[in-house]
């Protein structure tokens, strides 16, 4: 058998592990300094807990666990000899993997809110499922990095998460821009486009795809929903605006409209107060076409003028808003008000790569190589190894006294900075061949040396 790994999915060999944990390092540090708590929830939620939180086509992208032993011993025989897998799905599958952490984080504060304080902040990182289609930057499985913020209606936490997206691209060395919406907003376009409320979905899941299909691809798909061609024109004008204060004329019939522009600016207020590294601002096209969303909603995307790469291709890296009632979903009667903003570690590592943003150091976390000529050198040796890890230095000993040839090139295959060679003369007089693998420079020194070096 050809071994092989589902698509959309990917390994991850040592160099790439090291500088994926370079990125979520870098992002919870961030987040543990504005005072958020870590959480982890199961890969494996309930069906019921999933469904209809994510919108018409989130739920077709929901992995499906079978249910466990004879699966269709208990299936809809009805809709098995109809093979009509939408009726079929609730008697042979109870389960499903995760599609995102917002929703799984709704489902622990509803079970756990006896037990925790309010306003509850908590951190994050995880893999979540997606039964997408795989293409650069589009994965099946991969990892998000969310920070929410629950029990408070505080706007003053639209603004830390905006400053959280900020600092964390600061200290990565990717310039972005950081997109803020309104749901509100876009609930005045559908009202001053003369849409009733059911057709407010049909227009945010169009406007959602703008990126992707162009203003005529978006058009296209709103007269498909049978929107009129009057409102289609009134919803592409709403688009072009790019000032809060210019939609106020627009919205003057409608208090939702009004109240969305109301949020922004406030958000905006408290931004204004401290410093940013990268570009935030208004964005009327930012739709977030998820049901959940009724407040401000975020979207990055890599500011590619900037860093001289508009050749680059890439989606959203990050993205999030805030939720009204997603805990009511599961029971919750007290404020259950959250808002929250995940992190796209695969597309932030595949950007970073073709960048070359990471740092050289970050490529290797072994700092020296103990390299011994024969078998009583290699116990030396041993010996010196345990000296240099209780001083904290990552070291490793070559696991036999092989020529030394060969434990270069595992040296050299390893990317190890440093190594130590051990031979009769070095164990008579204690000062041991240091090398500098880079430079290719070679000194003698004591082992305490080396380890003040290495520090």
């Amino acid at each position: 058998m050809k071994p092989s790994i589902p698509k959309g999915t990917r390994d991850f060999g040592p160099a790439e592990v090291i500088k994926r944990n370079y990125i979520f390092d870098t992002i919870r540090e961030v987040f543990v300094r504005y005072g958020f708590q870590p959480i982890e929830t199961p890969a494996m939620e309930d069906l019921a807990t999933l469904t209809g939180k994510y919108g018409e086509e989130g739920d077709q992208l929901l992995f499906k666990v079978l249910n466990n032993g004879d699966f269709l011993s208990k299936a809809d025989d009805q809709a098995l000899q109809a093979k009509d897998s939408a009726k079929l799905v609730p008697s042979i599958s109870k389960r499903g993997l995760r599609y995102d952490l917002t929703v799984p984080f709704a489902r622990f504060v509803a079970m756990h809110q006896n037990d925790i304080p309010f306003p509850f902040k908590r951190y994050q990182i995880q893999p979540v499922w997606r039964a997408d289609r795989p293409q650069k930057g589009r994965y099946q499985e991969f990892y998000q990095c969310d920070v929410d913020v629950v029990g408070s209606e505080s706007l003053m936490f639209e603004a830390e998460l905006a400053q959280i997206y900020d600092e964390v691209f600061q200290k990565l060395g990717l310039k972005v821009v950081i997109k803020l919406n309104n749901r509100k907003i876009l609930a005045g376009m559908a009202e001053a486009a003369g849409l009733s409320e059911d057709r407010f979905m049909d227009m945010t899941i169009a406007i959602d795809k703008l990126d992707k299909i162009g203003m005529d691809g978006v058009k296209q798909e709103l007269s498909k929903r049978d929107i009129s061609a009057e409102a289609i024109e009134k919803i592409e004008a709403m688009l072009g605006t790019t000032e809060l204060e210019a939609l106020k004329s627009t919205f003057a019939a409608s208090k939702t409209g009004l109240k969305g522009i109301e949020e922004l600016e406030t958000v905006f207020e408290y931004l204004n107060m401290g410093h940013t590294y990268n570009t935030i601002q208004f964005d009327i096209t930012l739709a977030r076409g998820l049901n959940y969303y009724t407040g401000c909603i975020y979207e990055v995307a890599v500011d590619l003028e900037a860093e001289g790469q508009e050749n680059i291709k890439m989606g959203s890296i990050g993205g999030g808003g805030r939720y009204a009632n997603l805990t009511e979903n599961f029971g919750m009667k007290t404020n259950g008000s959250g808002v929250g903003v995940s992190f796209g570690a695969e597309r932030i590592y595949d950007v970073m790569e073709e960048l070359s943003l990471f740092p050289e150091d970050k490529a290797n976390t072994l700092q020296l190589l103990f390299i011994a000529f024969d078998e009583k050198a290699h116990r030396y040796a041993f010996k010196a190894l345990q000296q240099a890890r209780a001083a904290g230095i990552n070291a490793e000993l070559y696991p036999d006294p092989a020529r030394v040839r060969k434990q270069m090139k595992y040296a050299d295959q390893r990317n190890v900075p440093y190594t130590v060679v051990i031979g009769d003369r070095e164990m008579e007089s204690g000062e041991l061949a240091f090398k500098n693998m880079v430079t290719g420079q070679q000194e003698n020194l004591q082992l305490n040396a080396i380890i003040d070096q290495l520090k």
